[in-house]
């Protein structure tokens, strides 16, 4: 069945929705990991689009035989193709930003998406956005510039990469938005959406692929399956809660690198991560503590 219709303007389910984020978050950490390994052996338009053609595969596969076919129906092409293209270009840009720039200064500047996503929420789905979420969201983006610690280098003119890469994924988050409360059913819109980022991977072909030996197959198919898990998750979110309320929860996707990395690799983060992860956890549990607020007295 295709997810019913909801207002654009308000969350229907607040607390479902930052949880679902939080652990997209999780997941695209985990993911991230195995496509940075991939990077090093493959194109990057392989890996998008060796992934996305498999990411495509397994849930329409998965719909067919689970029954949900119904769900696999299009109410509006020209919003799901905007979104493919804008998720197809930001993609593009910050991989781009990782080669020109330290990573730590990409993913600082990259994580100024929020913010720009809080404002186009006000301004494009009239979302209400009062100066305690602009002050939450402005702590979280301060707790991640701690965290990360951006070098001089992020001053120059190539910044504007991923800031341009921020500021197309937050319109992404829009459209995705708008997909989930017109109807749209969420596994329709991961499909649409990845397939025109795997075809625009595919359009790198003649530049040279790599024949993937036979665990690095597999490699494809884990971040595979991360990718569609993290993508339902993250679009179901936009579906049940606003643009302003979930898009700061992204920031905890450096909280989950560090827990990675403890785990993993034994890093033991340092004082000026430490705070920065404080930060963002504050700003993150007064959105959650504002939005209880503001239904029980709504």
């Amino acid at each position: 069945m295709v997810s019913p219709a909801l207002p654009t303007s308000g969350s229907s389910a607040p607390a479902k929705a930052i949880l679902m984020m939080i652990a997209a978050a999780g997941i695209l950490t985990v993911n991230d990991a195995i496509a940075k390994w991939l990077t090093e052996r493959y194109p990057v338009g392989q890996v998008l689009a060796m992934r996305g053609g498999l990411v495509v595969m397994m849930v329409y596969g998965w719909a067919i035989v689970s029954g949900r076919g119904s769900v696999l129906r299009v109410k509006s092409w020209p919003l799901h193709l905007t979104r493919g293209g804008l998720m197809a270009v930001s993609t593009f840009l910050f991989v781009t930003s990782l080669w020109l720039l330290p990573i730590a200064d990409a993913i600082a500047i990259s994580f100024a998406g929020p913010i720009f996503a809080t404002a186009l929420a006000a301004l494009i789905l009239g979302e209400p956005v009062g100066w305690r979420r602009w002050s939450a969201v402005a702590v979280g983006f301060a707790g991640v510039v701690v965290m990360v610690r951006p070098t001089p280098e992020m001053f120059r003119i190539v910044a504007l990469i991923p800031i341009v890469a921020a500021f197309v994924g937050a319109l992404r988050d829009i459209a995705t938005r708008k997909l989930g409360t017109g109807g749209e059913s969420t596994l329709m819109v991961l499909i649409v959406s990845t397939s025109i980022v795997a075809f625009a991977g595919l359009l790198t072909l003649p530049f040279g692929w790599v024949v993937p030996t036979l665990p690095e197959l597999g490699l494809f198919l884990v971040t595979s399956v991360l990718v569609a898990v993290a993508q339902g998750l993250m679009i179901e979110s936009l579906r049940l809660g606003e643009v302003g309320l979930v898009g700061p929860f992204k920031y905890t996707s450096l909280l989950w690198a560090l827990v990675l990395g403890l785990v993993v690799w034994g890093d033991v983060p340092g004082t000026w991560t430490l705070a920065g992860a404080a930060l963002v956890v504050v700003s993150g549990l007064y959105i959650w503590h504002r939005e209880t607020v503001v239904r029980r007295h709504g």
